[in-house]
């Protein structure tokens, strides 16, 4: 399937950095306070009935956000889709860095944001970047947006994750956390508000499922740490067509992007042609549900 194709383009190290985050789950599980009262539902310990409830509460809820894609979302996941196609029908793969590997994320991520633009988009690489606080140590991550305007006239960022469900993986998750995961979709496509909907289920699961092991849940686990991959200020970095000619570089226009929902910055965001001058959706205006 494609969503089962972008994953193995865009985040086949996953699986090899999920086994070395269970590693370190084990050595430095220790080195960070577990917080009773963690940024989620709050589910509290309880015994083999508590525990099913909890579960079958989870699933619900994850149902239920994963069930709720406007007609946006649903068109920015079709032409995803299809650049997936093209990028695993490019010859020698779309790798044009240094290392030539061949299911480089940065590049993949870079197609995949060129071809969303190429449609008519204003689709950008993303790149988040938080500090080390007291719960969580710093990190950085790297995703593809499109900012849509909506009926209002805002801008509406759509998040596009292409190895969604690698992001969850645990090595000791257990059965009813993994059955979680595999309810997730590779590729992952969805407004703020229905992303922070599935890594709240996704991260009430990891902390109730260490607390079943009796194991403190890591840091990289945390509600704070998976939301700022994808809900932070990262930025936004657009490939530019202009100067991108047979082996030439790239021109990239960068943004901050603002965070949340109504993010008006985006609505200013220009995108140019190889003659530099301003191009024009040749789709007519796609709007998102107010």
């Amino acid at each position: 399937m494609v969503a089962a194709e972008a994953a193995n383009a865009a985040g086949n190290e996953m699986s090899l950095s999920s086994m070395v985050l269970g590693f370190y789950e084990e050595a430095e599980r220790e080195r960070w306070p577990e917080e009773e009262a963690d940024e989620g539902s709050g589910t509290g310990r309880g015994g083999g009935t508590k525990n099913s409830a909890f579960w079958q509460e989870q699933r619900s809820r994850l149902h239920e956000a994963l069930a709720k894609t406007g007609s946006a979302e649903s068109r920015i996941r079709a032409d995803t889709e299809e650049a997936v196609r093209q990028m695993r029908a490019t010859p020698g793969g779309v790798c044009s860095c240094a290392s030539r590997a061949a299911a480089c994320r940065g590049c993949a991520l870079r197609f995949l944001a060129e071809r969303l633009r190429d449609a008519g988009y204003d689709s950008a690489v993303c790149r988040s970047k938080w500090p080390r606080t007291p719960e969580i140590p710093s990190g950085e991550h790297s995703y593809v947006d499109v900012v849509v305007p909506t009926r209002s006239g805002k801008a509406v960022r759509v998040v596009v994750e292409p190895s969604f469900r690698a992001e969850f993986e645990m090595a000791r998750g257990g059965a009813e956390y993994g059955a979680l995961v595999a309810a997730l979709p590779d590729l992952f496509v969805a407004r703020a508000e229905k992303l922070r909907a599935v890594v709240g289920v996704m991260c009430d699961a990891a902390r109730q499922c260490a607390r079943e092991n009796g194991l403190h849940m890591a840091p990289w686990r945390k509600h704070r740490y998976m939301e700022a991959k994808w809900l932070g200020t990262p930025e936004r970095v657009a490939p530019g067509a202009a100067g991108a000619g047979a082996g030439g570089g790239r021109g990239v226009a960068r943004e901050a992007a603002a965070q949340g929902q109504g993010v008006h910055a985006h609505a200013r965001l220009r995108r140019t042609d190889r003659g530099g001058g301003r191009v024009t959706d040749h789709r007519s205006p796609m709007n998102v549900e107010s």
